[in-house]
């Protein structure tokens, strides 16, 4: 079993940071990549920012220069530095790993359970 905490969520005001944290426990053997998601009221989950296992990153263009996505294969966790915030990225926000278990079979996508970020203007 596998299993991923979020933390770091909050609210803050325009132009603020905050530094989200999803650590992931169990049965790990590996971890073809990490990304965070998020889903604003009324909209559609969209991928923010991914890290693969070599160390490859992608962004939204949003995001770009704001968000920085991090990881500490020791601790099995991920990170999403985001800095400049704005109303616009107000949500609920996911980490979502690619997992492969001790235990053998095929990699499988774990999600966390979400922590909502929430910019004042």
């Amino acid at each position: 079993q596998v299993q991923l905490v979020e933390s770091g969520g909050g609210l803050v005001q325009a132009g603020g940071s905050l530094r989200l944290s999803c650590a992931a426990s169990g049965s790990i053997f590996s971890i073809a990549f990490m990304a965070w998601y998020r889903q604003a009221p009324g909209k559609q989950r969209e991928r923010v920012a991914i890290m693969t296992s070599d160390g490859g990153t992608n962004y939204k263009e949003s995001v770009k220069g704001r968000f920085t996505i991090s990881r500490d294969n020791a601790k099995n966790t991920v990170n999403l530095q985001m800095n400049s915030l704005n109303p616009e990225d107000t949500a609920v926000y996911y980490c979502n790993l690619r997992i492969r278990s001790t235990s053998g079979g095929d990699a499988m996508d774990y999600w966390g359970k979400g922590t909502l970020v929430t910019v004042s203007s």
